[in-house]
């Protein structure tokens, strides 16, 4: 116990720092700043989300440069329409990523633009009434036009017609037929065609709630009304084909933008390896994700998933202890403010120093 009538000289013995390991910070000296990289290197020696961002990036590198490392992106929250389809399409073209999943309306709206289509700012002054008269679809501050949507569903009904009209698909196995319509009619740059042309599987768990599912149930629909056979959609294809993936690399990273479904649904194949081992007594090997970096402004206190920190995964069986290896970053802000910066600086160092090819199982 501590002698409280001690002198203060012997209760208490003031540390520097340095002998006890502690990282110093440094202030943000914007005139030794010359590219993303160095701002991002500079912020991780600063605090709060600045400090968050430079950690994450430096998680991001890791991964990449893991050549037993399967990377997967998540997302959530529209970031298509809110114009960062082309940052996904650079880690998608530049080998960062193997596997994507998403929401589907991110990638209906990325489909729309990867047509050459395009979506509009938001005036206040407009009404959602006016919005809604007019053809105008609001997320938050941008516009999606209902005419492209429509434009949308006439090449579903094409791509869903070169199908056996007796085989089942997963969300997959659509996106990259959508992929390959892009690569055959579409010139410019889209999230499905580079996914299709680096065998990048995009997965979609909550199929159905998107444009692009609703599409899908109108051709079914018409095909029943024309008396006419029609491929029939399988959400377990999606998830047999994930966990193989994830069962064929040695090691797992996950790089989340945004939660909900999709962080969970790719979360989930550790648990569900595991629940196969231990229930059905099949020979499985253990995997936990080993790398995580999660840009998202939810908090944990709400309670939701997108708020849940890799710490409460590892309750779960998700992910590594940081005490037996695991690298994880969290940023508490905005993606489209944080993502381009972090893609930006990794992709500098990347190009000054490139990673060894990814060891590819089966290639």
């Amino acid at each position: 116990m501590t002698d409280e009538n001690a002198p203060i000289e012997e209760i208490r013995k003031l540390h520097d720092g340095v002998q006890d390991g502690l990282e110093p910070l440094a202030p943000l000296d914007l005139s030794k700043i010359d590219s993303a990289d160095d701002l991002v290197r500079a912020m991780a020696q600063t605090a709060f989300a600045g400090r968050q961002l430079g950690e994450a990036a430096d998680v991001l590198e890791a991964m990449i440069r893991d050549p037993e490392c399967l990377v997967v992106c998540t997302l959530s929250g529209a970031m298509t329409i809110a114009k960062m389809g082309l940052v996904l399409c650079d880690m998608i073209d530049q080998g960062w990523i193997q596997a994507i999943v998403s929401t589907g309306a991110l990638m209906a709206h990325g489909f729309v633009e990867a047509t050459g289509r395009t979506h509009f700012k938001y005036e206040p002054h407009m009404s959602d009434k006016e919005l809604y008269e007019k053809g105008y679809d609001r997320v938050y501050d941008t516009l999606e036009l209902e005419q492209s949507l429509d434009d949308v569903e006439i090449i579903v009904r094409a791509v869903l017609e070169e199908m056996d009209p007796e085989s089942t698909y997963s969300s997959a196995e659509f996106h990259a037929r959508m992929g390959r319509w892009l690569v055959e009619n579409a010139p410019g740059r889209g999230v499905l065609k580079s996914a299709y042309e680096k065998d990048v599987p995009v997965y979609v768990p909550a199929f159905t709630d998107s444009e692009l599912g609703l599409d899908i149930q109108i051709h079914t629909e018409r095909c029943r009304i024309e008396g006419k056979g029609y491929p029939t959609y399988d959400a377990f294809r999606d998830l047999e084909d994930y966990a193989d993936r994830i069962l064929a690399w040695p090691r797992a990273g996950i790089f989340t933008v945004g939660g909900g479904v999709p962080r969970n649904w790719a979360q989930q194949a550790p648990p569900y390896l595991e629940i196969m081992r231990v229930r059905l007594q099949k020979d499985l090997p253990l995997r936990r994700f080993g790398y995580g970096v999660r840009l998202c402004p939810e908090p944990v206190h709400w309670g939701g998933l997108s708020g849940c920190t890799y710490t409460e995964g590892v309750s779960w069986g998700k992910f590594q202890p940081v005490e037996e290896g695991g690298r994880y970053a969290e940023v508490l802000a905005d993606a489209t403010v944080t993502w381009p910066l972090i893609a930006m600086a990794v992709g500098e160092r990347l190009a000054a120093d490139p990673p060894a090819p990814k060891a590819v199982p089966g290639r």
